[in-house]
């Protein structure tokens, strides 16, 4: 890629640029393909500035932040690439692999960016929230199923019986009724991204009714879950495809875990180490034939 969608934009403002925000263009300028492929992180050591001068550099350009300006740069490249000459690997070929690459670093910049400061403290304050729960519901239809399911999964062998974990779900085939008896003390933690799954908001506002906590796990603050939630943790689910992703939801919730576990007595580590050994024994592990 000879140069980026925003080249014009940035060389037109560039005199005008404070001297930092200078650098990063520069940088942007220079390395076109370095915008698509590599982290916001990465590009701001590369360019030698902080990340909050690339997250700058964005909004000087009138976008709304720098995955915005990702975006634009691993859809220029995906176009490119697709309209160039192509070597056949199997029935993709060269365009195949531009694409994958896209998609995956970007999923990948989306992950990272739950390390930023406003992420981090976003599912810091749910941590914290879910970790004084008497009884914990995990709440996610559709795609977000796999979340929630994944998040009482990781709970489950945290708590170890001292917090009962429970998945509340059309698909699993429960709904209100799981709900029916929480009360204070009880926290939900709810999952979706848009299109918003009906059953997933009512569920969520009816446990809110009841007193219960909820924590949510969705794609903007104005999503209706984070109108019912007490803490919300925002995610990207964009992949630069035809899909919603769920990555950086799956990530968030491992880190709400990391997070309490780190908190958790007795030690966490020794409850997977017991939970692991019971499992074996149980033969619930594939074992190689001797």
């Amino acid at each position: 890629m000879e140069s980026g969608p925003l080249t014009e934009l940035l060389v037109e403002r560039f005199e005008a640029m404070p001297p930092q925000l200078r650098v990063a263009a520069r940088f942007v300028l220079d390395h076109p393909k370095d915008v698509a492929l590599v982290s916001m992180r990465e590009q701001a050591q590369k360019a030698g500035v902080s990340h909050t001068t690339m997250m700058r550099l964005a909004r000087w350009l009138g976008l709304d932040g720098y995955e915005d300006m990702r975006s634009l740069y691993a859809r220029a490249m995906r176009e490119e690439s697709v309209r160039g000459p192509t070597q056949q690997v199997g029935g993709l070929g060269e365009a195949g692999y531009s694409i994958a690459g896209v998609v995956a670093d970007s999923l990948a910049a989306q992950i990272a960016s739950l390390g930023e400061y406003t992420s981090a403290m976003q599912i810091i304050a749910a941590a914290n929230v879910l970790q004084g729960s008497r009884r914990l519901f995990c709440l996610g239809s559709r795609a977000a199923y796999p979340v929630a399911s994944h998040f009482a999964h990781l709970m489950s062998v945290l708590a170890d019986g001292d917090r009962p974990v429970s998945i509340v779900s059309e698909m699993a085939g429960q709904g209100l009724d799981a709900l029916r008896r929480a009360g204070r003390g009880d926290m939900v933690l709810a999952i979706s991204m848009a299109p918003y799954e009906r059953a997933t908001i009512e569920m969520a506002r009816q446990a809110a009714r009841q007193g219960v906590s909820v924590v949510a796990i969705t794609d903007s603050s104005v999503a209706p879950l984070a109108r019912i939630a007490q803490e919300t943790i925002i995610v990207t689910s964009n992949s630069q495809s035809f899909f919603c992703s769920m990555a950086p939801a799956f990530a968030a919730v491992e880190l709400l875990v990391a997070l309490m576990a780190a908190r958790s007595e007795p030690d966490a580590a020794e409850r997977v180490r017991q939970s692991e050994e019971q499992l074996a024994a149980f033969g619930i592990y594939w074992k190689p034939a001797r």
